[in-house]
C-alpha cells in the first residue's frame, strides 16, 4: 500500500501550492462571498488573500486588499474569475 492510499490528504499540499497566487472565491457560512489572490491557506482552512474584494447581489461593496478569514467561518473555496 503506497502513501497515498494510506493517506487521501497526502497530495493536499501538492494542490494548495497549484492555486496559490490565483483568483480564489471563498464563501463564509454566512453567506458572504469575497474574491482574491490566494497567499496561503492552512489546515484549519484559515485564507489569506491579496487584492480582496466583497461581493454581494454580483457587484463589489468592499475592497480589502489584503485580507485574512478565520477558517471556521469557510463554506468552501473555489475557483474565482
Amino acid at each position: 500500500m503506497d502513501s497515498e492510499t494510506q493517506n487521501p490528504r497526502s497530495g493536499m499540499g501538492d494542490f494548495i501550492e497549484s492555486i496559490r497566487d490565483t483568483t480564489v472565491m471563498v464563501k463564509l457560512y454566512s453567506g458572504a462571498v469575497y474574491y482574491g489572490e490566494l497567499q496561503n491557506i492552512d489546515g484549519y482552512m484559515n485564507v489569506s488573500l491579496n487584492e480582496c474584494r466583497e461581493i454581494r447581489n454580483g457587484k463589489v461593496v468592499r475592497n480589502w486588499g489584503e485580507a485574512f478569514i478565520r477558517g471556521n467561518n469557510v463554506s468552501y473555496i473555489g475557483a474565482g474569475s
